[in-house]
């Protein structure tokens, strides 16, 4: 008896997400998604492919040569140190300031000009993006709090609830110990956790760079924001 001849499935084509200032790296790859990172600094623990570049520069040039049509999406994490929540208060009580440069508004001018769908991430306390989207750890059964707002620009999501939280987050403030379900995703001392301890928080097994770790978002929240995306391009509703 003739076999039937196997059908030939050709494997699906990913789309392409530029991941801009990028650090650890994200969830992205496991919403769907081939990603291409970029970092001034060496980054030899992310996950995908890297590019080691001014991530302006690269967009910029991408944008110049028309290269930028091969990605279908765009993620910014500009430098927060600025004016976030964490850092404004601790700079101002000891003299410091005006050594980090805001990159949020000329990463914005570009995005715009890429064409793209993007977001632009930044933590509690950064004025200049619009909120369209909040996320926190206690949404995705995370160790951490971890908020993150979101600036979404030419797609929108509608917002999750946000789940009132279990309990402090474990650490010393102000003399005084306070025991919790999660714990501080920042910093040293403190009664900060240890890099494993920081690991399991965040979700993240690729780098074990205290450095990294602390300055990442859980990749759960990158997953959320491109499973999103991607459901509705397939529903025919964003770009």
């Amino acid at each position: 008896m003739t076999q039937p001849t196997p059908i030939r499935r050709e494997p699906a084509v990913r789309p392409l997400l530029l991941d801009l200032f990028c650090c650890a790296g994200t969830g992205y790859h496991r919403a769907g998604f081939d990603v291409v990172g970029v970092d001034i600094a060496p980054r030899p623990n992310y996950p995908h492919r890297f590019v080691r570049a001014d991530a302006l520069t690269f967009l910029a040039d991408l944008i110049a040569t028309g290269e930028i049509a091969r990605f279908a999406f765009v993620h910014s994490s500009p430098p927060c140190q600025d004016k976030c929540a964490l850092t404004v208060g601790t700079n101002r009580s000891r003299g410091w300031g005006g050594d980090h440069v805001d990159l949020v508004a000329p990463t914005r001018v570009l995005l715009e000009a890429s064409g793209l769908p993007y977001v632009i991430e930044q933590p509690n306390g950064r004025a200049e993006i619009r909120k369209d989207l909040t996320l926190c750890g206690e949404m995705f059964s995370l160790g951490v709090l971890r908020h993150r707002n979101f600036e979404l620009g030419r797609w929108s999501v509608t917002r999750p609830a946000h789940p009132r939280h279990r309990g402090r987050v474990r650490g010393w403030r102000h003399g005084q110990f306070h025991d919790g379900p999660y714990v501080a995703a920042y910093g040293n001392g403190g009664g900060k956790p240890s890099v494993p301890e920081l690991q399991d928080a965040m979700g993240i097994t690729w780098t074990a760079v205290r450095e990294e770790l602390t300055e990442a978002i859980p990749p759960a929240y990158s997953q959320w924001i491109g499973a999103a995306f991607l459901s509705q391009v397939r529903a025919g509703v964003a770009a």
